[in-house]
């Protein structure tokens, strides 16, 4: 085991040295906090996270979900660490104490979550997907769903899900045949079949509230006739008490390559006629409302995969000061020469110095998608809220889909590290590989998300989302170039960075013309390189700070800042510009390409 979960050194730079969120005591909106305060939250997080949820992470693998009889049961090992989230309200950090919520800023609960997901990102999925469903309802529903299931859903005592998949739609929700018909008291009868729903069913929570798309009778086809309900596992009667079971049946549950300790599910509505649910906002607007959930759970899918990464490269970091291995460089000729840790060896140091580039890089893209969304809160000016909206628009997409797909790079990596043993279950970063693949397949492929990257990000909205973050990146670009010892890292992220907006403009140019099969093709690429120069953005930008403070007594960790931003800018940057060279968004072989031909 590592010694520690997660670094709260640089939790600590990145909320208060690099985006100073103790600046939000100030406004209006969180003046009854003070840092003292956001301090314990994240103390008690920590606590929570290494003494009672972290214990469970390999168990609960080892021992799986069951299914019997419609019946999932979890391992028995999440039921205490789960009632201690429930008692907690660690499930809706951000929200009103209205509802069971404690109204923090969103830069602190994530601090928080990076802990508790970290520690075992099975375990909070019981009450993250929860929150997800009672935001929906917060925002979308009428003042009686709010009295029903608002607190309960936000401070986890029921479980939510998200059902939108189905056997023959996939990802092509649009194509869905879950049927929705209005009955006498208003409510509507539900029936369909949906698939790889995470927690469908489980024995944690007496209820699950079911977020469900259907199509209401005659509506149109497509996505814009699909309508979203509330469908309860067990009916919820107008007083808050619980009714007789709601239809909704469980199928099936999944093998799957990880988080075995959390139920893939297949659900089954309405085989006896008898599965009821609440019309959620107005009808054929399901979609649009499903999707303030989605970017929600798209950002934790993005912290899961880099809580993942953290772990594996401390785990490796630990393995590498420790394992004895081969000689010293400086030793080589010596076969006398005793054995030394394999972290003084290059390409060892390599590898760890790479991880840690992208974990601190991550966890500064994470962290600042979160302080956008204060900011948004805080500020007065319209136009500045607009521009931190825009900011969050562009960088969902990138939370999810880059984290995720580095994340599990650097999994990957730590493995390496470890070699042989690495590959065996006797150390958790074989568990930390399998668990973080799936960040970049479920809540939306990677494939999707590029998609949405390039068509509704970069193309949308006259392209004032990616302004806003090129305004960004060059703000920081330009502090750096009046530091000595950065100019030349800013000058080569510059240059990169003109490379990227003139690529982004070139393939929205074509987006909008006949070469928009080529314009996505391309879209992934395009957005693999986003993601490249928003770490050597972060990781700049942790270099501007660390530059002013080589002279203090954490000089050491300061240092370590400078080194990520000089080894990510100066050996992976000009692999990006490569990959932005080969963008090809008007003849992409890719788009052209004929099935009978593979």
């Amino acid at each position: 085991m590592a010694p520690k979960l997660t670094d709260q050194r640089d939790i600590d730079f990145v909320l208060y040295e690099q985006f100073q969120v103790d600046a939000f005591l100030t406004s209006d909106k969180y003046k009854a906090f003070n840092k003292k305060m956001f301090d314990m939250v994240v103390k008690e997080a920590k606590n929570l996270a290494v003494k009672e949820i972290f214990p469970t992470y390999t168990e609960c693998d080892k021992v799986g979900v069951s299914f019997e009889n419609g019946m999932v049961k979890v391992p028995e090992c999440l039921r205490k660490p789960h009632k201690l989230l429930v008692e907690g309200e660690w499930g809706a950090l951000t929200e009103s104490p209205e509802y069971g919520g404690q109204g923090l800023p969103f830069s602190i609960a994530q601090a928080a979550m990076e802990y508790l997901t970290g520690a075992n990102y099975i375990l909070t999925t019981y009450s993250i997907l929860g929150h997800g469903a009672g935001k929906m309802i917060d925002l979308f529903g009428t003042g009686e769903q709010k009295d029903l299931f608002l607190e309960k859903l936000y401070t986890g005592v029921w479980g939510g899900t998200m059902l939108l998949t189905e056997p023959g739609a996939g990802s092509d929700v649009g194509a869905l045949t879950t049927s929705a018909k209005k009955m006498d008291d208003g409510t509507y009868e539900i029936i369909g079949s949906k698939i790889f729903i995470t927690n469908g069913e489980q024995n944690l929570t007496d209820n699950i509230i079911h977020p469900v798309l259907a199509r209401i009778e005659g509506a149109p086809a497509g996505t814009k006739g699909i309508s979203l309900f509330i469908v309860p596992k067990i009916w919820v009667n107008a007083d808050g008490t619980l009714g007789e079971s709601n239809d909704v049946i469980c199928t099936g549950i999944e093998e799957k390559m990880g988080l075995h300790g959390s139920p893939t599910c297949s659900l089954s509505l309405g085989s006896k006629g008898k599965c009821r649910g609440f019309l959620l906002g107005n009808p054929n607007r399901g979609m649009e409302i499903m999707f303030h959930m989605m970017n929600e759970v798209r950002l934790e899918v993005g912290t899961q995969a880099f809580t993942s990464a953290n772990l594996a490269y401390l785990h490796a970091l630990d393995y590498a000061k420790q394992r004895l291995q081969g000689r010293s460089i400086e030793d080589l000729g010596d076969h006398g020469a005793n054995q030394v840790p394999i972290i003084r060896h290059p390409d060892v140091k390599r590898m760890l110095l790479k991880m840690k580039s992208y974990v601190e890089g991550m966890r500064s893209l994470v962290y600042y998608t979160a302080f956008c969304f204060d900011k948004i809160e805080t500020v007065a000016d319209k136009k500045e809220s607009m521009h931190y909206s825009n900011l969050v628009e562009i960088l969902t997409p990138l939370v999810k889909a880059y984290s995720s797909e580095k994340g599990f790079d650097v999994c990957v990596e730590a493995m390496q590290v470890l070699g042989g043993y690495g590959y065996t279950k006797e150390y958790p970063v074989e568990q930390t590989v399998r668990d973080c693949k799936i960040a970049s397949i479920y809540e939306g492929a990677n494939g999707i998300q590029a998609m949405d990257f390039l068509g509704r990000k970069i193309a949308g909205n006259k392209g004032l989302m990616l302004e806003a973050l090129i305004s960004e990146i060059k703000a920081t670009i330009l502090t750096a170039k009046a530091q000595d010892n950065l100019k030349e890292l800013a000058i080569k992220l510059e240059t990169a960075l003109f490379l990227l907006e003139t690529t982004c403009k070139n393939t929205s140019n074509a987006f909008f013309s006949k070469h928009m099969a080529s314009a996505f093709a391309c879209a992934h690429p395009l957005l693999d390189a986003t993601g490249d120069i928003i770490m050597a953005w972060m990781l700049l930008w942790r270099a501007v700070i660390a530059d002013k403070k080589l002279e203090t007594k954490e000089s050491a960790f300061y240092q370590g800042k400078i080194k990520a931003a000089q080894f990510f800018i100066m050996t992976i940057i000009p692999a990006t510009m490569g990959k932005l060279t080969a963008i090809t968004y008007e003849k992409n072989p890719a788009a052209s390409m004929e099935e009978h031909l593979f």
